[in-house]
């Protein structure tokens, strides 16, 4: 009988019959993986698997094709320690929309769940909630080579300069000069000053979600026919009301 226990994120939960719900977490070795609680849509058990918090899980089935059940046990509750962050609480939701609707199941992902448990960390010890935003967008930039698509933004994708880079070009995903953009600049995607660009017009905040946000749409939820999932699509409004004219 196949079984594994580990530490994972809680990224989606699905009421199924009566009573239970299926659990969609993140691990390291187990990528994100499914399975079955039971008892699951009972109100101690929503307190526990609420997105975003960190769970210790036991999988067990009789065949590895099976969807299991899982049990779970919290370690550490994040959006009850955000209740008052309305902004960081939408960050959190994002982080587990995107994971839960970007990666396959059962896909080891050692590298984004270790980044990934780093970017809660960053969003809970931020206390003047906004530096964290960074970081998000870096950990987006992650998930998007995790996933086969890796931006490039050390060097001109015209001329290979690695100075004075301005623009990405949203179909190549590359970096562009601010003298080779041209006549083509306001086609290109704005590049954060802390992504190396040496000038941006919008919030570098706002900026950065238009960005990666543009290649998650386009070259992830788009190749299933889906669009941003609306958590996604809340924080990038939230920031845009806040930053924007900044």
């Amino acid at each position: 009988m196949p079984d594994w226990q580990a530490e994972g994120i809680v990224l989606s939960v699905r009421p199924h019959g009566e009573g239970s719900a299926i659990l969609f977490v993140l691990t390291d070795h187990h990528g994100r993986h499914a399975g079955l609680v039971r008892g699951g849509s009972s109100s101690k058990m929503r307190g526990v698997m609420q997105p975003g918090n960190r769970v210790q899980v036991n999988w067990r089935a009789r065949l590895d094709e099976q969807l299991g059940q899982i049990q779970v046990e919290l370690v550490q509750s994040i959006p009850a320690m955000l209740l008052d962050s309305p902004l960081r609480l939408s960050g959190v939701a994002s982080m587990c929309a995107v994971l839960d609707g970007s990666l396959p199941e059962r896909e080891a992902q050692p590298g984004l769940y270790e980044g990934s448990a780093a970017l809660l960390d960053v969003i809970v010890l931020d206390d003047d909630n906004t530096s964290w935003l960074e970081g998000y967008v870096r950990w987006e930039i992650g998930l998007l080579a995790a996933v086969g698509y890796r931006l490039d933004l050390s060097r001109c994708a015209a001329s290979g300069e690695t100075t004075d880079l301005a623009y990405v070009s949203p179909k190549s995903g590359g970096a562009v000069g601010v003298h080779q953009a041209g006549a083509f600049a306001n086609r290109m995607l704005a590049l954060p000053k802390f992504l190396g660009g040496v000038s941006c017009s919008k919030h570098d905040w706002i900026a950065g979600l238009d960005l990666t946000g543009h290649f998650l749409s386009k070259r992830v939820f788009a190749v299933h026919n889906l669009g941003l999932p609306a958590q996604r699509r809340r924080l990038a409004d939230m920031v845009d009301t806040r930053y924007d004219g900044k």
